[in-house]
C-alpha cells in the first residue's frame, strides 16, 4: 500500500487555513486524500459536491480544483501522495 509522503496537522472548524476553504488544486503529479477524525464537511470539485464524514473519506486528484466547507465541529487532515493512492475506509 502506498504511503503519504507528506501529512497535514489535524484541523478543526477554527483552524482550517483560509486556502483550504476556497478553490484551490494540488500540483502536477500529486493527489490528497482528505480524512476526517470527527465530523463532516463539504467537498465541492467539477464533479459536483461530496459530504465527506469519518466512514466517506475524499480523494483529490492532481492538478483537481476544489474547496471544502465545515459543516460544524470537525477535525480533518489532508494526506498526500505522488501516485494514486487506495483509500482506506474507517
Amino acid at each position: 500500500m502506498t504511503e503519504p509522503y507528506k501529512v497535514t496537522p489535524v484541523f478543526d472548524e477554527y483552524s482550517l487555513p483560509a486556502g483550504l476553504r476556497r478553490e484551490h488544486r494540488t500540483k502536477p503529479g500529486v493527489w490528497g486524500i482528505i480524512r476526517l477524525l470527527k465530523g463532516k464537511v463539504r467537498l465541492a470539485r467539477p464533479s459536483g459536491i461530496s459530504i465527506l464524514s469519518p466512514e466517506h473519506p475524499g480523494m483529490i486528484e492532481p492538478e483537481q480544483p476544489h474547496w471544502v466547507e465545515p459543516l460544524g465541529p470537525i477535525q480533518m487532515q489532508v494526506e498526500f501522495y505522488d501516485q494514486e493512492p487506495e483509500i482506506r475506509r474507517s
